[in-house]
């Protein structure tokens, strides 16, 4: 099982931005991709973005251009930079792993169900 913690929230103004971190410890087999998801009030969880183990990376159709993911396997960080931010990024962010086949996916978008480990959440609030 992997710990995973995420850090880097906060509140921004429109325009803003902000990088999010997500450190990983602990037994990592099995669990070689890694992603984001966010979820907002009265809203369902959505992928954002994937990271797979060979760096090849996938985003949300809508926050192509404005996010980015990217990881360091050296310290076994994740990382989501969030550019050009706007209210409706406002929402908790999520890291996730989860086995090969979920950075596999036809499409590219994380899927919930696919991710075993998760972490707290960190919370992101873009005001106007």
């Amino acid at each position: 099982q992997v710990q995973l913690v995420e850090s880097g929230g906060g509140s921004v103004q429109a325009g803003g931005s902000l990088k999010l971190s997500c450190a990983a410890a602990g037994h990592a087999s099995g669990t070689s991709c890694m992603a984001w998801f966010r979820q907002a009030p009265g809203i369902e969880r959505e992928g954002v973005a994937l990271c797979d183990s060979d760096g090849t990376t996938n985003y949300a159709d809508s926050l192509k251009g404005r996010f980015t993911i990217s990881k360091d396997s050296a310290d076994r960080t994740l990382y989501l930079q969030m550019n050009s931010l706007k209210p409706a990024d406002t929402a908790m962010y999520y890291c996730a792993a989860g086995p090969w086949y979920a950075c596999r996916r036809a499409g590219g978008i994380p899927v919930e169900s696919d991710y075993i480990d998760w972490g707290q959440g960190t919370q992101v609030t873009v005001s106007s």
